[in-house]
């Protein structure tokens, strides 16, 4: 699976999460071999539980589809930057790369605001591709939060 189509996955998942009335970001989790293992939207809302990013669960998810919370060879791809949690469980994950769609000045720790993932004190380091499809992925979180000044 490309990473374009895997973004496209990952939209789904967001497009779900806005559903919900959650923040429109989507996660997916590809094996070695480029097969999915997971997906998964955001879902702080839905269970009280601020650590239901979309990138965590997926995380989740993959690890138990594995058996093992080493995700060695695997891809977690994402319609927003990860923060510094989110970055943070990749690296604890041991995933081989991350991409990304849109950029999250406010909070991203992958290379704007933070770049957790590429600091040399740690002993694994993703390989980081940003900008997939972040033209979609800017546009559900836009259209997402201009809906919520409107009310």
């Amino acid at each position: 699976m490309t990473h374009e189509e895997a973004m496209r996955l990952a939209l789904e998942e967001a497009v779900a999460a806005a559903a919900r009335e959650e923040v429109p970001v989507g996660a997916v989790v590809l094996g070695p071999g480029g097969e999915l293992l997971s997906a998964a939207g955001n879902d702080r809302e839905s269970t009280s539980d601020p650590t239901a990013h979309a990138e965590v669960l997926a995380l989740r998810q993959a690890a138990a589809a594995r058996g093992q919370w080493r995700l060695s060879g695997c891809t977690l791809v994402v319609t927003l930057e990860p923060c510094t949690m989110c970055a943070g469980a990749a690296v604890q994950a041991r995933v081989d790369r991350i991409v990304y769609g849109a950029v999250d000045e406010k909070g991203g720790a992958v290379g704007s605001l933070w770049d957790v993932v590429r600091d040399r004190r740690l002993n694994h380091r993703p390989e980081v591709v940003m900008g997939v499809l972040a033209e979609q992925c800017s546009a559900i979180l836009k259209q997402f939060f201009a809906t919520r000044r409107i009310r």
